[in-house]
């Protein structure tokens, strides 16, 4: 049986239900809270690792930055046979209430990035699956962690020159907070028939520097931990289900 082409595994090695994240070390993390880690390989940004929960069998797979790689991880791990995924991510607020560490569980997604546009017209509305964000929230709630539940946006960069207006346009029209993944799972993953749903712990204030937030993020990575942790056992809940 050949490899599958970027994850460099054998596609008899992936489990139905798979966690993405974009980190390769966020892989190791998960890991963590499954039985039985085994790593199946990495190649360029994409880490894989196999385990169980509640002796469900689970993929883990990080995609690197952006929503191109994000979308070539899915198309194989859905051609392998994977049919739900969670992505375990970060984002940035585009609202001042949020607090670092805060989850948010993703119902939608404004489509500003390039990946999905190459698949599908902006028309086409970026859902989760209503199922697992349920089983998200019910989980992040029962927690009595500070969530959030509503819309975000995807993006391919940073470093726009006028990057804080693009932010303000759309803290005034409700977003929750902004990744650069999220929006390119959700419509390739509706495409392709199969579940996605996203929970992304928030790492950068609204209204700060990127920059500044993402050395901030850095030097107080632990801290955010414990909203890293709950994203990945509310993941790993909604799969369960």
């Amino acid at each position: 049986m050949s490899l599958l082409p970027h994850l460099q595994c054998s596609p008899d090695q992936i489990a139905p239900q798979v966690i993405l994240c974009g980190d390769p070390a966020r892989v190791d993390r998960i890991a963590g809270q499954l039985e039985g880690s085994v790593l199946l390989g990495q190649n360029r940004e994409f880490r894989l690792i196999n385990g169980r929960h509640q002796g469900l069998p689970i993929t883990v797979c990080s995609t690197g930055i952006g929503g191109a790689s994000a979308v070539i991880a899915l198309e194989e791990l859905v051609q392998a046979g994977a049919r739900t995924l969670i992505r375990v991510g970060s984002a940035g607020a585009l609202q001042p209430e949020m607090a670092l560490g805060d989850l948010i569980v993703v119902e939608g997604a404004v489509r500003s990035e390039g990946a999905s546009l190459a698949y599908l017209p902006p028309e086409y509305p970026a859902c989760a699956d209503i199922r697992l964000q349920v089983a998200l929230l019910e989980q992040i709630a029962a927690s009595g962690h500070p969530h959030w539940h509503g819309l975000v946006r995807s993006h391919d960069s940073f470093y726009r020159d006028d990057e804080l207006a693009v932010c303000r346009y759309w803290h005034e029209r409700g977003v929750l907070g902004a990744d650069m993944e999220t929006a390119s799972l959700l419509t390739v993953g509706r495409l392709r028939r199969v579940r996605v749903a996203a929970v992304l712990c928030n790492v950068v204030a609204f209204g700060q520097d990127v920059q500044q937030g993402v050395c901030d993020y850095a030097s107080s990575e632990a801290a955010m931990m414990a909203g890293e942790r709950l994203a990945i056992a509310a993941a790993l809940h909604a799969l369960v289900q």
